[in-house]
């Protein structure tokens, strides 16, 4: 492969006009089919083999054009203190704002008077508007929305106070001034390490061609393919932080081959073929842990996780092909000042050790209690993970000052906190010989089980052999309380169906999330084995080892445990909350051990093979175990620290963002990569290397010829370049780095 990619390299840095064209060709084409493309006019959410999808279904084909999962918002009023929403003028006032919302779209299904629909709280302090759409909250106009907020204005003329909640104004987050400063900082970042504002730079442009890329690609599959558009956000999130730090690596090492005095295009042949190997497997176990969330059988997930992938695979080409081809136009200016000093200091041997090479000295001496130290620390850190909670955040994790959050404590006020998730009982009397008692049964039963605040009559569908009840619980819809008020209804059902033939299935959003936090459980073991088992095995390949994949993957766990357990921290029990924006405390989305595991697994990844295929490199090359050790960190410590600072930056500037979920995303990456970074990778990783010596390397002879070669220390690139000759400047130097 090494002796592959030194052809691809130099070919690339040869051809650079050609190879800058067909990019940006491929940009233009990609922002083209952006910008052509009709906007995506669906979204959909399933989770199929849930009870709460099949009701889903069974609710569309038993009452059509119900739009049992379109988009609902509640149009929450409160009269001014000391009257009542009851009197006639506020009364006027709200049912004109019923009327306004029936003809203001097309889309609405249904709005419900809240004075027919028995939605006025006891004390007549408020009520609420319910109000259904045909669509979800994706498909909805944005006329449609500003009709429903136009309603809010319009009543609070007469000094009620209004507040709109639901899904229906839920629209993706913005997030571009954080992401522009997470940018900045990785810009930051690289003019520090390189001490070149070209050799800066250049990792970044080639970044953001990838992600243009990639996004737009998105952008322009998204309605043909269905694609959510949290889907071109963790794009961006992934495909940012892997471009800047594949190309950082590429450039790391083209600068390291012309310090030793390389011609330009043999320097970049040799970099793309040596660091090139490297950003090929690192990128490799991205794509598995991305494409591997397919597992879970989440439609919506499996999209993320591929359109993420093939965003990870154009970072990958673009450091094969796009960074050799820049390099040839950047010259030997892509050295700085500094860095051509420091690297003539280094070829003398009165020469200052740098960090890296300082601090694996450090290890080598006092292994022992290196290891200790970083699986102690990570071991607390990660003790609140045992306390975690998951589940969906809903409209009470929102910041106060929205009007979703509002809307969702004038309702908690006035009516109870469960108003805010009712659930909805659909009761199939298809094999009942008699419905109707079926049904009386099934509301019975529910009235008399606990943590149920009210339950409605049953509404039966045209051809009687379909009933709904909706019931309130008294915890809001995130809480435990309000997850056993589900499962006491569906065990309760299992008996109605044994005694009478009706089935009760348990839906509506809480009951949806609920049912989707279930299956990410279920899902996390299969998907941890899977990805952990091919990624063990690939690394097998790379290091021709069995205890460094091992030693790999067991400091991964640890690292995402250890962030788990910080965001069970910020997130569930409000240790510094308020430093991290978060206004509201409360369970941890369900999603995100599972997300976790996929996207961290990946990158945890990168720093391993670019730090350690360093240190197998120089043990193939004749060094002792030790000598590997410091070596690897000696040329590797410092591109890998800046790789890591940039990654963090990144993911923190999503931080920053209003909506919960994006904040938490932001925060448990960003929090994992430092944890694997500069604990596992800096720290626990040499300190086992150390302990083990010479064994770390051991591969069984039998596995050894069954195990491909694919060179990835460029052992056969070596021999070809002897056998050619030295190259030009280079003379009988060390030829292979990674």
């Amino acid at each position: 492969m090494a002796t592959f990619l030194y052809k691809l390299g130099r070919l690339a840095f040869r051809r650079r006009r050609y190879v800058a064209l067909i990019w940006v060709a491929l940009l233009a084409l990609a922002g083209f089919g952006a910008t052509s493309a009709a906007t995506a006019t669906s979204s959909s959410f399933s989770i199929p083999g849930t009870e709460a999808q099949r009701a889903f279904d069974l609710l569309d084909e038993r009452f059509p054009g119900g739009s049992a999962d379109g988009a609902t918002a509640r149009v929450v009023f409160k009269a001014p203190e000391g009257e009542k929403v009851t009197a006639a003028a506020d009364k006027a006032e709200i049912q004109e704002i019923v009327g306004k919302l029936k003809s203001g779209s097309d889309q609405i299904a249904s709005v419900a008077d809240p004075y027919q629909a028995n939605a006025v709280s006891k004390d007549g302090s408020t009520a609420y508007i319910s109000v259904s759409y045909k669509v979800s909250s994706m498909e909805l106009t944005d006329g449609t929305r500003e009709a429903l907020e136009d309603a809010g204005h319009d009543a609070q003329s007469s000094g009620m106070k209004v507040e709109i909640g639901g899904d229906a104004l839920q629209v993706m987050p913005e997030t571009g001034v954080t992401e522009i400063i997470g940018v900045a900082i990785a810009a930051v970042v690289l003019v520090i390490t390189f001490g070149s504002l070209i050799a800066a730079g250049l990792p970044l442009l080639t970044a953001l061609i990838g992600v243009g890329i990639g996004v737009s690609t998105i952008t322009a599959l998204a309605n043909v393919l269905d694609l959510g558009s949290t889907t071109s956000t963790l794009a961006m999130m992934i495909g940012l932080a892997v471009g800047i730090d594949y190309a950082l690596f590429i450039v790391s090492r083209y600068r390291a081959e012309l310090a030793e005095g390389r011609e330009r295009e043999e320097a970049a042949g040799r970099a793309v073929g040596t660091a090139g190997s490297a950003v090929v497997f690192a990128g490799l176990t991205v794509v598995i842990a991305l494409v591997g969330l397919a597992v879970v059988n989440i439609p919506m997930l499996s999209k993320m996780g591929f359109a993420a992938a093939g965003t990870v695979a154009v970072a990958v080409l673009i450091a094969l092909t796009l960074v050799p081809a820049l390099l040839g136009f950047a010259g030997k200016r892509v050295m700085g000042r500094r860095a051509r000093k420091a690297a003539e200091a280094e070829n003398k041997p009165e020469a200052k050790p740098n960090m890296g090479t300082r601090w694996a000295r450090f290890v080598l001496r006092r292994p022992v209690w290196v290891l200790l130290a970083g699986v102690i620390g990570l071991g607390a850190i990660a003790v609140p993970a045992a306390s975690l909670e998951m589940g969906l955040p809903d409209d009470g994790a929102q910041p106060k000052s929205t009007t979703q959050r509002q809307a969702y404590d004038m309702l908690s006020d006035g009516f109870g906190p469960g108003f805010n998730g009712p659930l909805m009982v659909v009761v199939d009397t298809t094999n009942s010989s008699d419905g109707k008692a079926a049904v009386n049964r099934v509301s019975d039963e529910i009235e008399g089980s606990g943590g149920v605040a009210a339950v409605t009559p049953a509404t039966f569908n045209k051809a009687g052999d379909t009933a709904t009840i909706t019931v309130i619980p008294k915890d809001r819809p995130s809480s435990v309380e309000t997850e056993n008020v589900v499962h006491a209804i569906r065990d309760a059902g299992e008996d109605v169906k044994s005694d009478t033939g009706a089935e009760v299935l348990v839906t509506g959003a809480t009951a949806m999330n609920i049912d989707f936090s279930q299956k990410m459980n279920d899902a996390l073991l299969p998907y941890l084995a899977l990805v952990v088992g091919l990624a063990f095995l690939l690394l097998m390949v790379v290091f021709r080892s069995v205890l460094v994949p091992l030693k790999a993957a067991l400091g991964f766990l640890l690292s995402v445990v250890a962030a788990l357990g910080a965001v069970v921290a910020v997130f569930q029990w409000g240790w510094l909350g308020s430093l991290f924006g978060v206004e509201q405390t409360g369970p941890i989305m369900s999603m995100m051990p599972i997300f976790m595991v996929g996207v961290v697994f990946g990158l945890a990844m990168d720093y391993e093979v670019f730090l350690v295929t360093r240190m197998r490199e120089a043990y193939v090359h004749g060094e002792t175990p030790g000598q590997a050790i410091v070596t690897g960190f000696k040329h590797g410590a410092r591109v890998v620290t800046a790789a890591a600072v940039i990654m963090m930056a990144v993911f923190a500037g999503f931080i920053g963002s209003s909506e919960q979920m994006i904040k938490m995303i932001g925060f448990s990456l960003a929090i994992a990569v430092f944890f694997d970074a500069f604990v596992v990778r800096m720290a626990i990783v040499p300190a086992v290397l150390a302990l083990l010596g010479r064994r770390a390397w051991w591969l069984p002879r039998w596995l050894d010829r069954a195990l491909p070669n694919v060179d990835v220390e460029g052992e056969g690139l070596r021999k070809d370049l002897s056998e050619d000759g030295p190259a030009e400047g280079g003379g009988e130097r060390e030829l292979v780095r990674v």
